[in-house]
């Protein structure tokens, strides 16, 4: 029997692992790629995992063949994304849900999305110290990452490796961000439920309603309840909510104090609940099929803005053209379209 293939063929976590016990666990070398890494991964081997997700941050060539291998063996996953500002105890509350998860017998995974250092292109490690409860776990996967040469940055860098988790077997994936940009607001809201983490006295009620994650926002979270204007910042989230559109969903406000696991079963069950809805009503396979969709169209769309500026800069001739008059900005993107096209 080939490696891993009777988990491929049967269910996902812990009975997958089950499925494979007594079999040999794949321990590649550091020069696998590509194909060779995908019955590695399908068996939950956390060092092929480990070495796909690098290959997804540095954008390496053989991903086409490795996302070809793993595909199929995914959708399985629930996701869960989770952003805020920095400080407001996003790690803690992961390793909380990471906890409840666990303690109902599911594997899980984390992707803490960090920012790329502009000296070593690597990712921060904070999220992975502060979980360190879990490390042991062989049911837990804790990894950070950055992008470093992915081709569409984390937009298209994060889906390819929560497939990567969803393969291995995770039952659940936990999507961490770290700020509250344009470009984590999007990782975060490529997940089934989004998680908006605030703190007491947050104040920037208005840069999040800008931000756009009044619009992603699946649940709120007001963590570290303890503290002084924790009533009022529910407040003011719910009063934001009803002031808003009519939903088919209206996202729950939960208060918790992550550090002393208040009300995090709360949370939990905010989410379950979310989950349930999206189940219900259809909108969980709907809106996967968009952002299988829209990744696609943004995959391709990224690779003809790579063909075009080549062409560009491989025709100094159509730059002076331009330089000089002899033709518009119109004629130009024709020629390079028709280049592209004839490609």
């Amino acid at each position: 029997m080939e490696p891993g293939g009777a988990c491929r063929r049967g269910p996902t976590g812990h009975d997958r692992a089950r499925c494979l016990e007594g079999a040999p666990r794949p321990s590649p070398p550091d020069t696998l790629r590509g194909v060779e890494l995908v019955d590695g991964v399908l068996a939950g081997d956390r060092r092929s995992v480990a070495r796909a997700i690098s290959m997804v941050e540095d954008g390496a060539p053989e991903l086409p063949e490795l996302s070809a291998g793993l595909f199929a063996h995914t959708g399985r996953a629930y996701t869960i994304g989770l952003t805020g500002s920095p400080g407001v105890g996003k790690s803690t509350i992961a390793g909380e849900l990471v906890r409840v998860a666990r303690e109902g017998g599911r594997s899980v995974a984390v992707l803490a999305i960090d920012p790329t250092s502009p000296l070593s292109g690597g990712a921060l490690l904070g999220d992975r110290l502060r979980m360190q409860t879990h490390a042991t776990d062989p049911g837990v996967f804790i990894r950070s990452m950055a992008t470093r040469g992915h081709l569409g940055g984390m937009a298209l860098a994060a889906p390819e490796a929560i497939r990567i988790l969803d393969a291995a077997g995770n039952d659940l994936v936990v999507v961490e961000t770290v700020g509250v940009g344009q470009a984590e607001v999007d990782v975060a809201a490529a997940t089934d439920t989004t998680l908006v983490v605030v703190s007491p006295g947050w104040g920037d009620a208005i840069q999040v309603a800008k931000a756009g994650i009044l619009e992603i926002a699946d649940v709120f979270v007001v963590n570290k309840s303890d503290r002084e204007g924790a009533e009022a910042a529910v407040r003011d989230l719910e009063q934001m909510l009803r002031m808003g559109p009519e939903l088919d969903w209206t996202p729950p406000v939960v208060a918790t104090n992550a550090t002393g696991s208040d009300g995090i079963g709360l949370l939990w069950q905010a989410i379950e609940g979310h989950r349930a809805h999206l189940e219900t009503s259809g909108k969980l396979e709907r809106t996967r099929r968009e952002r299988l969709v829209r990744e696609v169209e943004t995959r391709a769309l990224e690779s003809m803005r790579a063909n075009v500026r080549g062409g560009l800069e491989r025709d100094a001739g159509l730059a002076e053209d331009l330089l000089s008059r002899r033709i518009d900005p119109y004629r130009a993107a024709s020629i390079l379209e028709e280049r592209v096209a004839g490609a």
